[in-house]
């Protein structure tokens, strides 16, 4: 039975009068008669303007971990709203949610706040260039680390199997081609060139970013050896370890993929499932390295630590942290994997499936 799109069909026709493409963000565009406008989210389902009900899986890319308006976080955001918003000063809260993240993180000694991945991985690689005083850095083929310059590059599919440095281009019109010349790309889990791209571009590689399962890219995870190999050569070369945990953090572990990998960063980043899906990131890392922050190196935002966000924060955190919901979010993934499997047995389709293990 065909689903019945009239009212965001018609949505569509007028949103794209005000709005490029009829959307608020490019990846919300599915096509002119496709394009889903939603009603009301509800644990892991969402309604359109048409009443057709989904089962959203992937959850607005991940910020729902609890599933949409869980009535525990949304209680403590209402509560975040008493206090007012913002003010341009602090409040009382921010400790307690940087302390919360310490905790869960050892690698995260001190903590400051943004409002998106992008902005909190932004100031990590400026922090990262100001401790070491060098401008260029390593990233993954394959990694996504945001909508800035500095990180909007890819590289062709097909030249992915190329040995030594491969074709590297912009995924965006807009972008100076200047830019691409602090950025050295490797391919995932090749230790010897990684190492090799550490030696010809000595002293001059402020820091490694490294999104150690690849959430934009089928998943595609770094082998435990790569990762420590990569921690090695950090420390070898003087370089800092920005590991983006913007989408694994406080999901694939407690503790993100730093636990689940034993791997401690210099910096590391977090966003999705900080808050049940209220903007908020985190940058943290090594006092040292973070000390910087205020002593040389700018940081903030306006709507930096918003008192909805943090209380957010505060309640989603002490969820994933105190409750089994990771391991019954876990289970419904093994599950899912092998219910989908037997269907696609059944009916002689090959196919595989990528997930962390503990």
């Amino acid at each position: 039975m065909a689903r019945n799109l009239t009212k965001s069909n018609a949505q569509w026709q007028r949103a794209v009068t005000k709005l490029p493409l009829g959307v608020a963000s490019n990846f919300r565009y599915w096509g002119e008669d496709r394009t889903i406008y939603v009603k009301e989210g509800r644990g892991g389902r969402v309604t359109d303007l048409d009443d057709n009900v989904y089962v959203d899986y992937r959850l607005g890319y991940g910020p729902a971990i609890l599933g949409y308006a869980d009535a525990r976080v949304d209680a403590a955001a209402r509560k975040g709203r008493e206090v007012g918003g913002v003010f341009a000063l602090s409040t009382e809260r921010e400790f307690t949610v940087a302390a919360r993240i310490s905790k869960m993180v050892p690698a995260a000694e001190l903590v400051r706040f943004s409002n998106s991945g992008t902005e909190a991985v932004m100031a990590g690689l400026r922090l990262a260039r100001a401790f070491t005083g060098r401008d260029d850095y390593i990233i993954l083929e394959g990694g996504y680390h945001g909508l800035f310059d500095a990180a909007m590059w890819y590289t062709p599919m097909e030249k992915w199997a190329e040995v030594g440095e491969p074709e590297v281009k912009p995924y965006s019109e807009g972008i100076p081609l200047g830019v691409r010349g602090f950025a050295h790309f490797v391919q995932a889990n090749d230790a010897n060139q990684l190492e090799d791209t550490f030696r010809r571009h000595a002293g001059k590689i402020a820091c490694m970013l490294i999104e150690p399962i690849m959430g934009n890219c089928l998943g595609i995870a770094a082998e435990a050896d790569y990762l420590r190999t990569a921690r090695a050569l950090c420390d070898k070369y003087g370089v800092v370890l920005l590991i983006d945990e913007v989408k694994t953090g406080f999901r694939v572990a407690r503790g993100g993929v730093q636990e689940l990998y034993g791997v401690n960063a210099d910096l590391c980043t977090f966003a999705k499932a900080v808050a049940n899906g209220y903007p908020i990131s985190v940058l943290a890392g090594r006092e040292d390295i973070m000390r910087k922050l205020g002593r040389g190196v700018a940081h903030g935002g306006t709507y930096t630590a918003h008192s909805v966000s943090l209380a957010a924060a505060e309640e989603c955190l002490r969820i994933l942290d105190e409750t089994d919901a990771l391991e019954r979010i876990a289970s419904y993934g093994t599950r899912l994997r092998k219910g989908m499997s037997a269907v696609l047995s059944a009916r002689g389709i090959p196919h595989s499936f990528v997930g962390h293990h503990r």
